[in-house]
This record gives structure tokens, C-alpha cells and sequence, in this order.
């Protein structure tokens, strides 16, 4: 399990009852990461298939040697973005995604090209983050850092509100837009160096970090510490978060 997949433990059983992946289902897998959803839909989805895109070429060779050190036959990878891939038309029945839609450039093209991508009345379910004010882990990370946002960077709440959202998809072509709150922890790591690590490892913080002096970071990174300690539980280092689980129907 990655580091990524492990933060997000709670949130991904959410999302795979969400998903409900039938059988026979041909499954699109969008910001697949190293492809733990998209290895769960193919094990369901056993009469049928599983494609996983995701910008990242590192990531997508990792999804396809774990995928294959599984032994998993129908599914596949493809390094590419869904706002421009020209996915086979009305194709699969089941379009998903794990934090994996807030970043495009254009959010209408892309829907519009995952719309296209599934057959009439498929299924699109999608987790997205809540607004930055109801996330912990953020609004923890910022104080720590006495930061604000940097500018130019991916916003990972661009779909946070529902109403936004809505209008987004039905211009896309969807219908039925729905919204479950999900309220599960982020974990972090075991201990209070493993939550360090990744941490910092987040483009936000490495941005802030790197504008600062040598001697403001070294606090910055002293205040993080504390408050990372202050979340550690015999289970490890947790914070609260919420999401939602966006579902809808193409029309």
C-alpha cells in the first residue's frame, strides 16, 4: 500500500460502496494514482474490465507492475489526462474517482469528455474534498506554516461546492447530481517522523517552505512538528476531514 493509499484508508471503503461495481461492468478510472481503485474495480468487475488514466507516468508504471504482481487480467493503465483522452464513445458503464477530478483546467471540457465515455444512463461517482475550512489536516498545515495559499498551485477543494459542482455536470451532460458527506480521518503515518515526511512531501508545503529564509522555515517546521505530535494516537497520526461522495447519471 502507498503512502497515498494509506492516508486515505477510511475515505477508499467509502468510496467502493459507493461504487457498487457490478460484475460485467466496464470501469473508468479517473487520477488513478498507482491504481489501488482501479485494481478493486477490475477484482469486481471480473466478467469485465477496468482502465485507470492518470497524468502521472511514475504513478501509472506503478499501478501496472502492482496490477500485474496481482495477476489481474482485465484491467489496464493509460498515462493521459481525462480532460483530452479520446476515450472510446459510450464505452463504460461506471466512470470513478478518488480525489482525482479537482485539478483540471477546464472542468466542463473534462466531464463533457467522461460523459461521452459512458454509455447512456452510466454511472459517474466521484470523491472530492469539502471546503478547506471544514478540513483539519489543511487548515493545520497553514497555521503550522503561518502560510497562506500559494498562488499557481492545483486547488485540491476546486469541487467543493455542491451548487458549482451541479451546474458543472449538468452542462456536461449529467443528471441526478447527488452529494453524500463522507466525515472519515486522514491518516498520516505511524509516528510523528512518518507524518513529517509526508507532509511534507504536499506541493503547498514545499512551496511554502521554499519561500521562506533558512530560519523561518526551521520554525515552521518546528510549529509543524508540534502540531503533528499533538494528533498522534497509539494508532498513529490522524486528522479529521470531509469530503463528499458526488454521484450523477449521464443524461
Amino acid at each position: 500500500m502507498t503512502a497515498y493509499d494509506a492516508e486515505l484508508r477510511r475515505h477508499n471503503e467509502v468510496l467502493r460502496q459507493a461504487c457498487g461495481v457490478q460484475p460485467h461492468d466496464l470501469v473508468l478510472d479517473i487520477g488513478c494514482g498507482a491504481g489501488q481503485t482501479t485494481r478493486e474495480a477490475a477484482r469486481a468487475a471480473h466478467s469485465g474490465r477496468a482502465l485507470g488514466v492518470d497524468v502521472s507516468a511514475p504513478a501509472i508504471e506503478r499501478a501496472r507492475e502492482l496490477a500485474s504482481a496481482e495477476g489481474l487480467r482485465n484491467i489496464t493503465f493509460e498515462c493521459a489526462s481525462a480532460e483530452v483522452y479520446r476515450f472510446p464513445q459510450e464505452r463504460f458503464d461506471l466512470a470513478i474517482s478518488r480525489f482525482g477530478t479537482m485539478f483540471f483546467d477546464d472542468p466542463g471540457a473534462a466531464f463533457a469528455n467522461i460523459s461521452g465515455a459512458l454509455r447512456q444512463a452510466g454511472r459517474l461517482v466521484m470523491m472530492v474534498w469539502q471546503a478547506r475550512e471544514r478540513n483539519e489536516w489543511d487548515i493545520t498545515i497553514r497555521h503550522s506554516l503561518e502560510a497562506t495559499v500559494p498562488s499557481g498551485l492545483p486547488d485540491p477543494f476546486s469541487l467543493a461546492d455542491p451548487s458549482a459542482v451541479t451546474e458543472i455536470l449538468e452542462g456536461a451532460g449529467f443528471a441526478d447530481v447527488t452529494f453524500i458527506e463522507v466525515s472519515e480521518p486522514v491518516y498520516y503515518g505511524p509516528d510523528v517522523d512518518a507524518a513529517m515526511d509526508w507532509v511534507r512531501s504536499f506541493a503547498c508545503t514545499g512551496e511554502v517552505l521554499k519561500r521562506l529564509d533558512p530560519t523561518s522555515a526551521e520554525h515552521a517546521l518546528g510549529r509543524l512538528r508540534m502540531a503533528l505530535a499533538a494528533h498522534l494516537s497509539d494508532d498513529g497520526v490522524w486528522f479529521n476531514s470531509r469530503a463528499w461522495v458526488v454521484t450523477a447519471r449521464r443524461r
